[in-house]
């Protein structure tokens, strides 16, 4: 029985998906024997218009573990390349749309569900969530978050009470159902599917919905079509060069996995790269490293380039072909600017700019004994204004293992960052403290950080660490 004074039930939900025909399928939730809500995301209430305080455990129980409906729940068809075969056996096999929503910034969410039963997609899989997938997912996406990646948030995860046995995990393994907070789950599998069974004419009509919601400013222009394209073009470039900033590895970049939107979600076996590798690779399937760290770039080209295949019946192929070239520029523009504030600059010339990141890369590529996300920490933690005055105090009191090969690489990068300090007013100092500080968390969830995180929860049931680790994040 509904609360009437449950604030999710009370929201404005659209339609908006769900008047598309033959994009999904009606659904039921599972039912769980336990119902314990392990995270709510107060940070992302206020986009609904809601203060925290006015929402209860009880409310999310309700709502994303009980799942009092307020709209047919909608598991969403879709196909994929995967590892670069194509895949028709798609489509959401334990998640659907909770319900779409419009935030206080005028911009359509979803709310999607992870984990919460079978459905027409399901095959032979259960439909379930491990609870320690569900805590993988809120530490990615808090985590990228923070790191000013575009994507989407964790809402709520509730433990289920079930037993999963996994392949991947020392099973039987606790089960969850989570809530993910997005501005899309229109895939660009969502419209290779209508190429595969020859909807052509579909195209046009998920191409409209996608037009109007999802991109207001350029609807109705003369040439709409080639404009998103471009668009988007933009949008995954960027996504990509903040995962790359980030040290992200997302793993998994099937062609499911790509938003129409640019947002990044769906985080299953990523990692964040211990050292700089461009090989590294987080998937342990992933034998050939076709999603390896440094691959990224050229997979979500390729991802856009069979995006091709189904615009192309409503666009001009050479025109598709030629807003994608400029992928390179897009990328190079946002990485070279993220990488700069991670490193403490907002505006240096292009050669300090390419002299600054090149030595940085050189420097962490060949000392691999300094970890990639551990050298912005550092940099963050140590900087001082006499840094600007002998380049001998930069990093030194680092507790870095480097050989006595290695020392002139260090030396150089010292070198160059000192010229830059020289270049730069003293009174510039503060900002460049400020920045480093809003790029560069403190905490790094690599993967020893994650497994100490989770043998709290599965040893002690202590979620403590977690929170504290996510409250870190903010720091």
């Amino acid at each position: 029985m509904s609360h009437p004074s449950n604030p999710f039930l009370n929201l404005k939900y659209e339609p908006a998906i769900e008047s598309l025909a033959d994009y999904h399928d009606v659904v039921t939730a599972a039912e769980f024997p336990l119902h314990k809500l392990r995270w709510r995301n107060n940070d992302v209430l206020p986009t609904l218009g809601l203060e925290p305080s006015q929402v209860s455990d009880d409310d999310f129980i309700e709502s994303f573990g009980h799942f009092q409906a307020v709209r047919p729940f909608l598991a969403l068809r879709y196909h994929g390349y995967q590892f670069g075969e194509y895949n028709p056996q798609l489509g959401d096999g334990r998640g659907f749309i909770y319900g779409q929503v419009r935030g206080i910034d005028g911009e359509l969410y979803d709310f999607g569900t992870k984990g919460s039963g079978r459905t027409p997609y399901s095959r032979t899989a259960d439909g379930r969530l491990t609870l320690k997938g569900g805590v993988r997912e809120i530490i990615a996406s808090e985590a990228l978050h923070r790191m000013g990646v575009k994507t989407s948030r964790c809402f709520s995860l509730i433990e289920t009470g079930e037993e999963l046995w996994r392949g991947d995990e020392p099973s039987p393994t606790r089960s969850s159902v989570m809530i993910r907070f997005s501005r899309s789950h229109i895939r660009f599998g969502t419209f290779e599917r209508l190429h595969w069974i020859r909807r052509d004419d579909l195209t046009r009509k998920l191409l409209d919905h996608v037009l109007q919601i999802y991109y207001p400013h350029i609807w109705g222009k003369q040439n709409q079509d080639s404009i998103f394209y471009l668009e988007l073009v933009e949008r995954v470039a960027t996504l990509c060069a903040q995962w790359m900033v980030a040290g992200f590895c997302h793993a998994v970049l099937n062609t499911d996995n790509m938003s129409i939107t640019g947002e990044s979600f769906d985080y299953g076996p990523f990692a964040f790269i211990p050292a700089y590798d461009p090989r590294f690779t987080a998937a342990y399937f992933d034998y050939a490293g076709r999603y390896s760290y440094a691959n990224q770039p050229a997979a979500c080209y390729w991802n856009l380039e069979k995006l091709q295949d189904p615009l192309s019946v409503i666009m001009d192929k050479d025109d598709l072909q030629s807003s994608l070239q400029k992928f390179k520029d897009f990328y190079r523009v946002t990485y070279c600017d993220m990488m700069l504030k991670r490193l403490g600059f907002t505006n240096l010339s292009e050669p300090e700019t390419e002299d600054l990141i090149g030595t940085t890369l050189k420097l962490l590529s060949n000392i691999q004994a300094i970890g990639y996300n551990q050298f912005f920490v550092k940099l963050r933690q140590d900087f001082q204004p006499n840094w600007r005055e002998d380049a001998h105090n930069i990093f030194a009191n680092h507790d870095w293992e480097i050989t006595e090969e290695q020392l002139p690489l260090l030396a150089k990068w010292r070198e160059v960052y000192h010229q830059l300090l020289i270049r730069q007013p003293i009174t510039e100092l503060a900002n460049i403290s400020k920045q480093l500080q809003q790029a560069n968390p403190t905490i790094i969830f690599l993967r020893p950080k994650i497994e100490e995180v989770w043998e709290k929860i599965t040893v002690d049931d202590n979620w403590q660490p977690l929170y504290d680790a996510i409250a870190q994040l903010k720091e």
